[in-house]
């Protein structure tokens, strides 16, 4: 045994002191300079401070930097930008004793920087606030070392204010500051009725407009009228003189489908086998003006599809993959977009893509989409995409921290594995608990996986799942693991806050099991289990800053004040609870168009998803039958608003009762106390409460009369209106 350790440790000695092993720092000490030319700039020397920080706080040696020509010619780290610009790169290598780090650019060479430091002295960097610096009494590299590589996707970025308030963690993570970097201020995306505005033009021009179904419409602009082409000419070349550092402007449709169909505009269209016909041809005659920049349009909803007309050099193309499942990558479950993008590729080779990556209903869902991010990324990237913006939530969502890097990792190299990074991301944000958020996330997407036909929405909500990967046992499940998890870092309270924020997905799913009943255990009728999740939640949200639910600005406080609304309801006598609804109107889509929906004790949520009953351009008509005559005093019916999804208050609710289902009288009327404006909020819920003299009824009749369409102001202006209802509560008199 004691020759086998001193065989053993010779061996490592050996090892260590190979002749093709160069210490840059050894046991406290180092010859090594960092070098700049004498013309560096400020970027330049940052980068040379930011390497001297951190090979300082892993070794504990200090190397000076110094500018311009320094004494010998050995023992330098030489930081550099390089010389090639047709390809960003990031470059690091030995030359004798020396070692040389550049970029293709200044922002380059912090990355090569940052590359040097994750893979020679083993640095990550999770957050704006937490990274790992491994401590070590010499910092070596192989004398032949050569790494240089040059990224796929040229400009990253993920919608995260993780990387947008943090510049700096952005270098770490090589993704940009901001979510249009080059575009003009305010020319970013959507800028037709920026560009025209309707409450300047429309009133005597109305010809510069879509003409939809025979009427002239603010939604869009006519592409195909020469005075709209002259006018966004000017003001583009009006934006860039404003915006001098701006090299890429945005000529992009409006967030609607209704584009024009006037006849010149419909030929035109059905020449090119797309909307985006007329679209391509009037950017590239835009684009004519403006050859030294760049001009941005979307293919977009209706005009995703590929036309036949090339677009020109200096026109960008920005894809959006908004209606796509994201239970399963792109290019397996979305095959529109697959093929539109196929469709793109052969036309150019200047492709943006605006990808989707959170559910914007609803920010703190579960929402098990994480292995499809690297084979989307590859499809894209596969397919002329050099330019690829994440949208994820912007604010604080289910596991926001581990999204954002996981997201980064991926922009920067497609390669990567995704189990790889969770793993080395929870060990080394969630500590002793890692293993076990590591657990549910493979726990989570495993569940979803049992079931192939589950669509998983952009738009949707954690009501959709409640018979799948968020069943009662599922929920189960999960918070057991979480349990594992906080018990793991008790003692620890930076990491169990951590933990709880992981878990936010979770507790959220669970309060909204509850609120829509799903079982005896997840019921607003198990009150210890709700108050408990209630100030957890709450506690959570108050302790990471996270103030938003969802896109619409459904806020945490709204959210919790519904919730407390949802268990005072809950908690009252209410006559109609379970009995037989009958719609004398029909409902669509949403819960299952079922009319028990009004009467389940299941409560309505912040998102259309949750437990509401959807009427789509017709009044909400429905019938109660108490079973049995009875005295009451008091109805009341919940609605939900959301205006950017054309879902809007009742103008007014009517409430009629019946002894004998035949012969009704009214009880009154109750006003919309909100009516719809253009400021109104954008996701509300309201109370339509009728109180009146006592009465006999066994039938309450309800009729909300919906507002018909949107109005002129609103994108989907003469587009069906929707009313969403949910739980009328009739109660008894005392």
């Amino acid at each position: 045994m004691r020759i086998y350790l001193f065989s053993l440790l010779l061996a490592i000695v050996v090892c260590s002191c190979q002749p093709g092993t160069i210490y840059i720092t050894n046991k406290g000490y180092s010859d090594y300079r960092i070098v700049l030319n004498a013309q560096a700039t400020p970027s330049v020397k940052d980068a040379a401070e930011i390497l001297q920080r951190y090979i300082y706080e892993s070794t504990q040696v200090k190397l000076p930097v110094l500018v311009g020509d320094v004494e010998g010619n050995s023992y330098v780290i030489r930081l550099a930008v390089g010389e090639e610009k047709e390809n960003p790169y990031v470059n690091y290598y030995m030359e004798g004793n020396n070692l040389y780090i550049e970029g293709s650019d200044e922002q380059y060479l912090k990355y090569a920087v940052y590359e040097f430091l994750e893979r020679e002295l083993a640095c990550r960097f999770w957050s704006p606030d937490s990274e790992t610096v491994p401590k070590t009494d010499r910092l070596q590299i192989n004398k032949d070392r050569t790494y240089r590589y040059s990224p796929p996707v040229h400009v990253r970025t993920v919608h995260s204010k993780l990387f947008y308030e943090h510049h700096d963690f952005a270098d770490k993570q090589r993704v940009t500051y901001e979510a249009f970097p080059m575009y003009a201020s305010g020319a970013r995306v959507h800028t037709f009725h920026r560009f025209l505005p309707a409450d300047r033009y429309f009133d005597d021009y109305p010809e510069y407009y879509a003409l939809v179904d025979g009427k002239r419409r603010t939604t869009q602009l006519c592409l195909s009228n020469p005075e709209v082409l002259k006018i966004i000419k000017d003001t583009v070349a009006g934006i860039f003189i404003n915006n001098p550092d701006a090299s890429v402007v945005s000529v992009s449709q409006d967030d609607n489908t209704q584009y024009c169909q006037c006849e010149n505009c419909a030929a035109v269209d059905k020449e090119e086998g797309s909307p985006s016909g007329s679209m391509i041809r009037f950017v590239n005659a835009v684009a004519e003006s403006f050859p030294d920049k760049t001009i941005s349009t979307l293919a977009y909803q209706y005009t995703r599809k590929a036309c036949k007309t090339k677009p020109l050099d200096n026109v960008l193309i920005t894809l959006c993959s908004i209606e796509c499942d994201r239970s399963v990558p792109i290019e397996e479950g979305c095959s529109d977009f697959a093929t539109d993008l196929n469709g793109w590729k052969y036309l150019t080779e200047n492709i943006r893509i605006w990808d989707y990556t959170t559910q914007f209903t609803n920010f703190l869902a579960p929402f098990p989409n994480i292995y499809t991010l690297e084979p989307n990324i590859s499809f894209f990237t596969d397919n002329n995409a050099r330019w690829i913006f994440e949208q994820h939530s912007h604010n604080p969502s289910e596991l926001f921290e581990l999204r954002s890097y996981l997201l980064a990792r991926l922009l920067w190299d497609p390669q990567r594995n995704t189990d790889v990074l969770i793993r080395e991301f929870c060990d080394g944000y969630y500590a002793e608990a890692g293993h076990k958020v590591a657990q549910y996330i493979g726990q989570v997407h495993k569940e979803l996986a049992e079931y192939p036909d589950f669509f998983l929405f952009l738009y949707g909500g954690p009501s959709q799942a409640f018979d799948s990967f968020l069943r009662a046992e599922a929920l189960d499940n999960y918070n057991q693991i979480f349990d594992e998890a906080e018990t793991a870092v008790s003692d620890q309270s930076e990491l169990l806050k951590r933990v709880k924020r992981a878990r936010l997905g979770v507790r959220y799913a669970t309060l909204e099991a509850c609120r829509a009943n799903l079982s005896e255990k997840y019921s607003l009728s198990n009150s210890n289990l709700v108050t408990r999740e209630v100030q957890e939640f709450k506690n959570s949200c108050e302790g990471g800053g996270i103030t938003m639910m969802n896109e619409t600005r459904f806020m945490v406080s709204d959210y919790l004040n519904l919730y407390e609304r949802n268990q005072k309801r809950a908690a009252g006598y209410n006559l109609a609870s379970n009995k037989p609804v009958t719609l004398l109107t029909k409902a669509r889509k949403y819960a299952d168009e079922d009319p028990q929906t009004l009467t389940d004790n299941a409560f309505g949520g912040g998102s259309f998803y949750a437990s509401w009953l959807g009427f789509e351009g017709n009044d909400m008509v429905a019938v109660i039958d108490l079973g049995q005559k009875q005295e009451i005093n008091k109805i009341s019916t919940g609605f939900l608003q959301v205006m950017n999804h054309v879902v809007f208050f009742p103008v007014e609710v009517k409430y009629y009762a019946s002894v004998n289902g035949e012969n009704y009288h009214s009880l009154g009327t109750v006003k919309n106390k909100r009516p719809l404006r253009k400021d109104s909020k954008v996701n509300d819920t309201q109370l339509f409460d009728l109180s009146f003299s006592s009465t006999e009824a066994r039938y309450i009749k309800v009729k909300a009369k919906n507002l018909g369409t949107a109005p002129e102001w609103h994108h989907a202006v003469g587009l069906p209106s929707w009313i969403f209802a949910d739980e009328v509560q009739v109660i008894p008199s005392r």
